[in-house]
């Protein structure tokens, strides 16, 4: 099942309606909700750009889809590092993909819609976020956003026609706004007015492949520097070399099942091939006036020792606490070269209890994937930036520039690393230091930024080695995995945990309520001279008033719900599954499943393999599948059943069916169907 958009309309309808209703938003909960500090400024530069907090999704599966955008942008992100995407985007992605009952791993990745697709998943995104921001009142100068685009994964590909169409239309996205905003519901056409930027982007962070040779990364770089972008190059964990790198895995965090195969250090670039062209990259982007950055780090090739992914794959990709300690090291080593002549954004193993320190090291954007993938989800991010503004009170500072200087009690040796500085300057700042008050504002904001810079050089240092003896990094704390009870998930009621909604990235899954329910199994046999005999054989039973589904329009069957369900089977396959359009249940014949026709008001279902459709005719049902097309009674279906039937019918499906239409397609809580048969619009 690949990923399907979702129209613009529907998006903008069930937002604004739950932002209306004071609750969940996209099934966010409503604490979780970023809300700015007056008193604490979060904002950091990146690129020339500002943006109200240093936190973003990385490039990955929280930041493919519109919804997930709006997700990220509610709970706290303003810096948003796009899903990647590549020249071939109609790949066939093994599934299941993602495995995080422990560290984190996966097997690919890679972007799940074509490039037009994207590019408007994209666009919808920041035109939600700004319709969402109108309608909270909040005013944009005051909390900045920036997209930052992600591509790959060779030279030829950035080349190709189609991304080079995509990269034009995220410099210059006009046509598609304009299109986007007649979508926009009547009920809230004022928003159609709003001043939505055309300039989605014009950052990139250049994402390649695991053994791509240097020489290609530099050209991609440099092609991309003089295509009018800032740029930023994503470097993995083998520049670490094979003997650091396994020192730290199995030495020092003790992780001896995670093997990185010999191919995966010879075919990678080596430390000094990359200082190489950093530091050849960094004069070009000087020359050209633009922005020039590397970004730590992509994730750890090892070979695949788990039996949850397809047997195909010989390799995965470790995320999580162990890539947290590799990327570190290489952060300090990076430095120790570089000095603070290139900045850093950050992604790998972040989460609540190291991000305020990552944010401490001058580290922009600091981005987060994996833990987003753990019990509640998004939410999770709230607890990043309460952590952040703890630690930034602790140490008064008032903004992100101070607490870098703040953080570790470095400051005063951070000043006096500062060259070029007058005696007065320097007491200034150093009676600041001891009293409290704006760095800033005492030394100025030239001088301020270089010991910001300093002091983050000296914080890598103090903090690295540090982390990398940690033991909350190492293997024997991060082994349990999410408990299982042994029981079989069934298609309703179930332990009613809830974790299989935040888990998803795509915000497939979804709750829906059912009364609790006491129904015979009915069975109707034809009689030769007319009518039906009725015999019961059972009863069916429905215990939980709390009921769970999936939308199969955002579910990439990625397994994720999977690995946290406390029950066997996987909710995105057990549990109801729900298509957007008639098509597509159709087209997608071997998976169970629902779908209401909007025009002709019949709802379809395929329960075991086998088609139905329950559609009212003046005050009763019909109830069709292959073999038979009975009009019911719904009070009573058994009694007086008319219609034709080659053999006996069950009335199970039939009650399952309105069942369905009545707690999902006709409920009071807003979910994705709600709002896609309200409009059925295209995307």
């Amino acid at each position: 099942m690949h990923l399907r958009p979702y129209p613009f309309t529907a998006l903008v309808r069930r937002a604004l309606r739950e932002l209306d209703r004071g609750g969940d938003v996209f099934d966010l909960p409503r604490a979780a909700l970023h809300r700015a500090d007056q008193a604490l400024d979060l904002s950091v530069d990146f690129h020339g750009h500002r943006a109200a907090t240093p936190l973003g999704p990385a490039a990955g599966p929280q930041s493919q889809m519109a919804q997930n955008l709006a997700l990220c942008w509610l709970s706290g992100s303003r810096i948003l590092e796009l899903k990647t995407v590549q020249v071939k985007d109609a790949l066939d992605i093994p599934r299941p993909c993602i495995d995080m009952a422990t560290v984190g791993y996966n097997v690919e990745w890679s972007q799940e819609l074509r490039l037009p697709e994207s590019l408007a998943e994209y666009v919808k995104g920041r035109m939600l976020i700004e319709v969402m921001r109108a309608h909270l009142g909040v005013d944009p100068g005051a909390d900045p956003l920036v997209f930052d685009t992600s591509v790959g994964y060779d030279l030829a590909g950035l080349r190709s026609g189609p991304v080079q169409a995509f990269l034009g239309g995220m410099r210059d996205a006009r046509a598609l706004v304009d299109r986007l905003r007649r979508e926009i519901p009547d009920e809230w056409r004022h928003y159609r007015d709003l001043d939505f930027p055309a300039a989605i982007s014009d950052t990139v962070t250049l994402s390649t492949f695991h053994g791509c040779p240097p020489d290609e990364i530099e050209r991609m770089t440099e092609f991309l520097l003089e295509s009018g972008f800032h740029a930023v190059v994503k470097l993995n964990p083998m520049l670490l070399g094979p003997e650091r790198a396994r020192e730290l895995l199995h030495g020092v965090m003790g992780y001896d099942e995670l093997r990185v195969p010999d191919s995966a250090f010879a075919r990678d670039t080596r430390w000094e091939q990359m200082a190489g062209f950093v530091d050849r990259l960094g004069r070009r982007a000087t020359e050209l006036g633009r922005g020039f950055g590397v970004k730590f780090s992509n994730t750890l090739i090892v070979e695949n020792h788990r039996d949850f992914f397809p047997a195909t794959e010989k390799e995965m990709y470790v995320s999580g606490p162990p890539l947290f300690v590799l990327a570190m090291n290489l952060v300090q080593r990076f430095r120790a070269e570089f000095g603070a002549r290139f900045p850093i954004s950050y992604s790998a193993g972040i989460d609540r209890g190291n991000f305020a320190d990552a944010v401490a090291l001058g580290l922009v954007p600091v981005t987060v994937c994996s833990d987003l993938l753990k019990p509640r989800g998004y939410a999770r991010a709230a607890g990043y930036l309460q952590s952040l503004r703890e630690r930034m009170r602790a140490v008064g500072a008032s903004h992100v520039g101070d607490f870098v200087i703040r953080a570790f009690g470095l400051g005063e040796a951070a000043l006096g690393r500062v060259t070029g500085l007058d005696d007065a300057a320097r007491a200034r700042g150093l009676a600041t230091l001891a009293t409290g008050g704006d760095l800033r504002a005492a030394v100025g904001e030239a001088v301020h930024a270089a010991w910001r810079d300093q002091a983050a050089l000296l914080n890598t240092d103090h903090y690295v080695p540090k982390a990398t003896r940690d033991p909350r990094y190492g293997q024997p704390a991060n082994a349990r995995p999410p408990k299982k009870l042994g029981s079989p998930l069934q298609l309703f009621d179930c332990v009613t945990c809830n974790k299989c909604v935040p888990v998803c990235p795509n915000d497939a899954n979804f709750a829906f309520v059912l009364p609790r329910l006491e129904q015979s199994i009915v069975k109707l046999l034809p009689r030769p001279g007319g009518g039906f005999a009725a015999r019961v054989d059972g009863q069916l039973v429905i215990e939980q008033k709390q009921q769970y589904a999936n939308f199969a329009d955002f579910c990439n069957e990625c397994g994720n719900c999977d690995v946290f369900c406390p029950e066997d089977g996987g909710p995105y396959v057990v549990k109801p599954r729900f298509f957007g359009s008639v098509d597509d249940w159709r087209q997608l014949a071997h998976l169970d499943g629902f779908v209401l026709d909007a025009a002709s008001g019949a709802l379809h279902g395929r329960i075991g393999g086998r088609d139905y459709a329950l559609s009212a005719e003046g005050e009763r049902e019909r109830y069709a599948a292959t073999g038979f097309s009975l009009l019911l009674d719904p009070a009573d279906p058994a009694r007086d059943a008319r219609g034709e039937a080659l053999g006996e019918v069950d009335l199970t499906p039939f009650h399952i069916l309105r069942w369905i239409r009545a707690g999902v397609y006709a409920s009071e809580r807003i979910n994705y169907l709600t709002e896609l048969t309200a409009d059925p619009g295209g995307p």
